[in-house]
């Protein structure tokens, strides 16, 4: 595959600087990062238990054979994670969260509707709330724009343009920027999926993917399988074409019900399914690996295409990176969309999708449409993924946002009844709440958004306008006093209802 890209070992060194292969990687971080996250896995994986005392710094410096000083680096890392604590003169011990004793949602298994959709006015009406700057954020559909390398992306943008080849600029413009599909290309390599770089087609961000995806596949009155819940944008999305959702109840640790989708599937002319296999929005649900492959298989099945929409796949807590459907597609029928937005360069608008089969045809209607995503930010972020150090970002950025769900999901746990169940996802950055039955999510938003707090309530992620005692909350900006004031003040509103 390196050969088929064209990768001297020049490039391969050059590479394995800042886009590595997940091996090399780990061997450019620190050790005690190393450590950190081995411990890190005991403690996700309950090997480690809440109150439980984590190794002394001598046994765990005999043990991993590491230093003392490594240990200690690594124990103040994971302080700063939110996963342990220390405790005067007995040593570190995993973090207590008082929210564990909050259960989790639980999403009604149904059988599947055909419905018309009809969300955006609603959904505008809640958007509209977070544009002033002063609103707490956690209705937002993005992290915090000073979480992400912004300083040093204009450097790239700069250093690109300056270097940039005229010709190019036209012949890349419907596929987009070969240096950036080579650069993706080579990312899905390291994820054990090698594909060829004209699989790839670069768009402006991974709605516009999203949109081209749909409409190779479907015609007006089409039935398309989404997830219930579903981000809003996938109902706008509909909407706007002219298609009927056929709803598929999604689970809030396992994600889509494939009993469901396979019942649908077998009774109704469905032509494409929409789905987030990771940390999936409004959930924040993960597919096991085995539930991906039977998906896939089940796909193949009916040979109905699947549109994977896999934006937060990069903002993963674990020490692997998940899988998507796509990897385990031997027909070509997913067509794999995602983007920088959410874990790189927000407001570049560059995304893109791996097409499969649909490949041509998805470039060339992007031909037709919007002709190409910006030259000047494409090139900005290939130079970035090849020179910049992306992966060491991307640690930076799974820890912040790793801490920060720590910091809410503590707050809920403090300020809000006690019958809220609550999400809690190994990645992305959004919590979905169920909150006592009787609780109205669209006069909860109103009496918020007046409080100058923002958050997403649960109907707008239905077709149906189901959840309507649910909502999402983003945990993607740095916790602060403010922060914990929202939760209070939102939880005194609720505690009211």
């Amino acid at each position: 595959m390196a050969r088929e890209l064209g990768v001297t070992s020049a490039q391969r060194l050059e590479w394995a600087d800042s886009s590595a292969p997940q091996a090399a990687v780990q061997d450019k971080m620190k050790r005690y990062e190393k450590f950190a996250d081995e411990i890190a896995g005991l403690i996700r994986s309950g090997v480690l238990a809440p109150g439980q005392k984590v190794p002394s710094v001598r046994h765990a410096s005999r043990t991993y054979g590491v230093s003392a000083s490594t240990v200690f680096q690594a124990y103040y890392l994971l302080e700063d994670r939110g996963l342990i604590v220390a405790r005067a003169r007995s040593g570190y011990f995993v973090r207590e969260h008082v929210q564990r004793a909050l259960a989790e949602p639980e999403i009604a298994r149904h059988d599947a509707q055909t419905t018309e959709v009809d969300v955006s006015e609603l959904v505008f009406s809640v958007l509209s709330s977070i544009k002033d700057p002063d609103t707490v954020p956690f209705g937002s559909a993005f992290p915090a724009p000073e979480l992400f390398p912004l300083p040093r992306l204009a450097r790239s943008m700069a250093h690109a343009v300056r270097d940039m080849d005229p010709r190019s600029v036209v012949a890349d413009l419907a596929p987009g920027s070969h240096a950036l599909r080579r650069q993706i290309a080579l990312r899905y390599m390291v994820g054990g999926m090698p594909l060829p770089v004209e699989e790839l087609v670069v768009t402006n961000g991974a709605l516009e993917a999203l949109n081209l995806c749909l409409q190779v596949v479907t015609q007006p009155g089409d039935l398309v399988a989404i997830e219930a819940p579903a981000f809003y944008a996938s109902l706008q999305v509909l909407e706007r074409l002219k298609l009927k959702a056929v709803e598929i109840p999604v689970h809030p640790r396992e994600g889509i019900d494939l009993d469901v989708l396979a019942d649908s599937l077998a009774r109704l002319p469905i032509k494409a399914c929409w789905f987030m296999s990771n940390f999936q929005n409004p959930l924040g649900a993960s597919m096991a690996e085995d539930k991906k492959r039977a998906l896939a298989a089940l796909l193949a099945q009916h040979q109905v295409p699947l549109i994977e929409d896999d934006v937060y796949a990069e903002l993963y807590f674990a020490a692997q990176a998940p899988k998507p459907v796509k990897a385990f597609d031997s027909e070509g029928l997913v067509m794999h969309c995602s983007s920088f937005s959410k874990s790189l360069a927000p407001g570049y608008r560059v995304g893109w999708v791996a097409g499969g089969r649909y490949a041509e045809q998805i470039e060339r209607l992007k031909l037709m449409t919007s002709l190409s995503a910006s030259v000047p930010a494409q090139a900005a972020i290939a130079d970035y993924l090849q020179h910049g150090g992306y992966d060491r970002h991307l640690r930076k950025l799974r820890h912040a946002l790793e801490s920060q769900q720590h910091a809410m999901l503590a707050a809920v746990a403090r300020h809000f009844p006690a019958a809220t169940r609550v999400t809690r996802p190994s990645g992305g950055y959004f919590l979905w709440l169920e909150l006592p039955e009787h609780i109205d999510a669209l006069k909860l938003f109103q009496l918020a958004h007046a409080q100058g707090i923002s958050l997403a309530p649960g109907p707008i992620f239905s077709a149906t306008r189901s959840f309507g005692h649910c909502l999402r909350l983003n945990y993607g900006h740095p916790w602060t006093a403010t922060s914990e004031q929202a939760m209070e003040t939102l939880g005194r509103i609720i505690h009211s209802l």
